[in-house]
């Protein structure tokens, strides 16, 4: 059952240590079925050394185990209250970033100060309010969720022109129109939290200008964008 998106996911998976994205088995990849029926994710705990694509799990959007004989990962929950809100969203990568996780501990933004964040994330990366008691002894995994879309709703942040979030002293969730889309934005994400670490450090925490940005982002998305190639 869904072999390609099993082999897809397994593969996303794997770029999370070549990318240095994660230690051990802190990090977890998943995509959604084109007909939003169900979420293929990495199992949990396993290591990426062992793993095989077999071992991908398949569950429905209230966590059922459809196919796999291992648990999904324990942030499953997250994943699928994310899925269930936000159609643009095709695939989701959670990690333990060190720079993307400084920046979520300390809780703060990740503005948009240069080019290279605006090419890909249309203005600052939010992080989301501290979780209460009662949500972290309670469904805390699906309660992260909820938080983050809360963030997003109150924001009025589109996960497709922002696609990440740092949930505060957590880490991020990173999102994309398939697993590896997710990946890469979860790569994109890690430079600029460690550009933006440094220039807070150095004292800038000033946004880029709004013209600068617009030409930035729109260049690369939307209806009239000309970069790359036809």
């Amino acid at each position: 059952m869904l072999e390609d998106i099993k082999e897809r996911v397994y593969k996303a998976n794997l770029l999370l240590p070549k990318y240095d994205l994660v230690k051990f088995t802190w990090g977890n990849v998943s995509e959604i079925t084109p007909d939003r029926k169900y979420v293929v994710i990495k199992p949990s705990g396993v290591d990426y050394d062992s793993m095989k694509a077999s071992d991908m799990v398949v569950v429905d959007l209230d966590g059922n185990i459809v196919e796999g004989k291992l648990k999904p990962s324990s942030d499953t929950p997250t994943h699928l209250e994310l899925y269930k809100k936000y159609k643009e969203i095709g695939g989701i990568t959670h990690t333990h970033s060190r720079w993307a996780t400084i920046m979520s501990q300390a809780k703060l933004d990740i503005k948009a100060m240069g080019t290279t964040h605006a090419d890909y994330f249309y203005g600052s990366i939010p992080v989301t309010r501290d979780m209460k008691k009662e949500e972290i002894e309670n469904d805390y995994e699906k309660n992260t969720g909820l938080v983050i879309i809360e963030c997003f709703e109150e924001k009025n942040i589109s996960p497709k022109d922002v696609p990440a979030v740092l949930v505060a002293n957590h880490g991020p969730f990173v999102f994309g129109k398939d697993a590896n889309d997710s990946v890469f934005h979860s790569v994109v994400l890690e430079e600029v939290a460690f550009m933006n670490w440094h220039l807070v450090s150095l004292g800038k925490n000033e946004s880029m200008s709004d013209n600068l940005l617009d030409k930035h982002y729109l260049r690369k998305h939307g209806k009239d964008a000309y970069y790359g190639q036809n």
